[in-house]
């Protein structure tokens, strides 16, 4: 039975028990979330329909131009919550992720909230993340979390989320267990469109790549080196790149501890900070100097 059958025959149930005088009809959580999934992906559906009738009617009318047909798809919702939510239900039915054959079946999407002015964006999610459906939540993520508290930013109120939304298998990944891998251009292409589709959704003050993958699939080319501690542009929303969290805990058997690549990533940090308009203590800004 389709989703859309099941939830007329749930219709069909309610309303025959609120003719028999019944008020009230308790719900599991469980099958309460599943009901709001099934509305995000009529909705998702809906709007999926509206965008390939028009894109069929503008290639009927106007002739195809090289290099002007637009990543951004079209979404169906009164706001920004509401908005994302649809985009990630059209998400995980996309054809061109799953077609590739070489990402796991789990999405994961994205967490925060959707009206914050800073946005995080990764390059995949991991095993961690495949788990718990939740993007940035091993010992990357976690690392990633008290550095927006020293920001003084509670995860939460941050916007976080990944280029790729399924994470990239090894071997078929049947028996992955805790491997992970970097994606290719092929599987971040994939799933492009979804993650520009966010920043124009979510129109944050700043954007902070994490790390050279993720700064490539937004097409930000060259080391993390050589195009960190300044901001480029991704859909007109300024950029900073900066070292992956993992880079950091990497770093920490390094002779210094990782402190040069801590400072590095906190001097970029500091001018994130400044361009969307946070207070900067000078206990922040004396992070480092002198160590």
């Amino acid at each position: 039975m389709s989703a859309t059958a099941a939830a007329q025959l749930l219709r069909e149930v309610l309303e025959q028990k609120r003719r028999k005088g019944a008020s009230h009809v308790r719900v599991d959580p469980e099958d309460l979330y599943k009901l709001r999934r099934v509305k995000q992906q009529d909705a998702a559906r809906a709007a999926r329909v509206r965008t390939e009738e028009r894109q069929e009617l503008s290639r009927m009318e106007e002739p195809e131009v090289a290099g002007e047909k637009s990543p951004l798809i079209e979404v169906g919702g009164s706001s920004r919550e509401e908005k994302i939510a649809n985009l990630a239900a059209m998400a995980e039915e996309a054809p061109a992720p799953r077609a590739l054959g070489t990402l796991r079946g789990t999405m994961v999407f994205s967490v925060g909230d959707p009206n914050a002015q800073l946005m995080l964006i990764g390059e995949a999610p991991g095993f961690e993340e495949e788990r718990q459906s939740e993007p940035f939540v091993g010992p990357a993520g976690q690392r990633l979390t008290k550095i927006l508290k020293a920001m003084g930013l509670e995860r939460s109120k941050v916007y976080i989320s990944n280029i790729c939304k399924f994470r990239p298998a090894i071997d078929g990944g049947g028996k992955q267990g805790t491997k992970n891998r970097a994606p290719t251009k092929a599987e971040m292409d994939a799933c492009l469109p979804f993650i520009l589709t966010e920043i124009d959704i979510i129109r944050p003050k700043v954007i902070v790549a994490l790390g050279r993958t993720a700064a490539e699939g937004l097409g930000i080319e060259g080391s993390v080196a050589s195009v960190r501690g300044k901001f480029h542009e991704v859909n007109g929303i300024p950029t900073m790149v900066t070292y992956h969290p993992s880079y950091i805990l990497r770093s920490e058997q390094d002779a210094d501890g990782g402190l040069k690549a801590k400072a590095a990533v906190w001097a970029d940090m500091l001018m994130v900070m400044d361009q969307a308009g946070m207070p900067i203590s000078a206990k922040q800004r004396a992070y480092f100097k002198g160590k």
